[in-house]
């Protein structure tokens, strides 16, 4: 019986490699005729032609992934200063671009907000729509700079599951969004996601200028709040577009809700763990003396002495006093 098990394998090989090849060929057959409906008016663009370039942008991102904190690990880590600002003010004026071209161009092509299908046509305006969502398209690419720019400062604890996930699948999901729909209702997230990234892009701008610009950025908690509420507004607007029936890909409506969710879920446990999050209380004075050193990282101050006012201890209060009045006759001095 031994010498006839191989034998008897066989046959199980041939059938899983049937099954293999059958499904590559399936795939690609799949794929041909989904180009007999992707829009002409955007397969010579850059980057549209077909999916490989933007895989393989994609791809040199996650690898960079592995690899830059490993090129990082002995290195002093990069400041970036003068090209953090430039970077994050230049992303700011793309995101007004796109969302300015994408709010003029709907309105002047009389969209609705409810349900606006795809005109593949070379109306001017509807050109225009395409060519602003393809520019949206492109500034997802750009975004992969912000975790470049996060290894090279070895920022390692700001390249999360969250921040990945988001800038890997946006990019990559896009690609397909602008080669099949650009236009109709895709307009609606992408101006809506561009006008929160030109707050998002402005507060990291500010705040790459120093110390002296971050103490007044007190508003960061609340772009997360945007985020998630930009969320809840798409499920809600692509639902509404699925209850109207509205001739739109009614599959690119349930996986964009599906893709929402996952959003919803970890902006919301990002804004737990960063702002809700409650620490155990030892006792009332290092409750208090934390919570004063907490306000001064949180407004961009070094003052270490936040902590000492609630030492409770007179001499430690007037010597503070003290201080406070020689430095304070110094510096009218200087």
């Amino acid at each position: 019986m031994g010498p006839q098990t191989p034998i008897d394998s066989h046959p199980v090989i041939t059938t899983d490699m049937e099954i293999v090849t059958h499904l590559i060929n399936d795939t690609i057959e799949f794929y041909k005729w989904t180009l007999t409906i992707a829009d002409k008016r955007v397969e010579k663009w850059p980057l549209m032609d077909n999916p490989l370039p933007t895989l393989a942008i994609s791809t040199s991102y996650l690898l960079f992934l592995w690899l830059g904190p490993k090129y990082m690990k002995n290195r002093e880590p990069f400041q970036l200063r003068k090209t953090l600002i430039v970077y994050n003010f230049s992303m700011v004026f793309l995101n007004f671009f796109i969302f300015k071209e994408l709010f003029m161009a709907a309105r002047a092509a009389s969209y609705s907000y409810i349900c606006q299908p795809v005109d593949y046509s070379n109306d001017p305006n509807e050109v225009r729509v395409a060519g602003a969502l393809w520019w949206y398209f492109v500034s997802k690419g750009i975004e992969y700079l912000d975790t470049v720019f996060f290894i090279l400062r070895k920022k390692f604890n700001q390249v999360t599951f969250l921040h990945v996930y988001h800038h890997c699948t946006m990019f990559t999901l896009w690609w397909i969004g602008i080669k099949w729909v650009a236009g109709g209702q895709s307009f609606f997230g992408a101006h809506m996601n561009a006008a929160i990234h030109v707050l998002m892009y402005l507060y990291y701008g500010l705040a790459s200028c120093g110390p002296k610009i971050q103490k007044y950025l007190w508003w960061k908690k609340y772009l997360t709040i945007i985020q998630m509420i930009q969320f809840h507004v798409t499920i809600g607007h692509t639902a509404l577009s699925l209850y109207v029936n509205c001739d739109f890909p009614h599959w690119m409506h349930y996986s964009l809700i599906c893709y929402a969710i996952t959003f919803i879920i970890l902006f919301g446990n990002f804004y737990y763990q960063t702002y809700r999050r409650q620490q155990p209380r030892r006792d009332t004075s290092s409750s208090k003396a934390n919570k004063a050193l907490s306000n001064g990282t949180l407004n961009g101050l070094s003052k270490a002495a936040n902590g000492a006012v609630v030492t409770g201890s007179k001499e430690e209060k007037a010597q503070e006093s003290s201080g406070r009045r020689k430095r304070k006759g110094r510096a009218k001095r200087d």
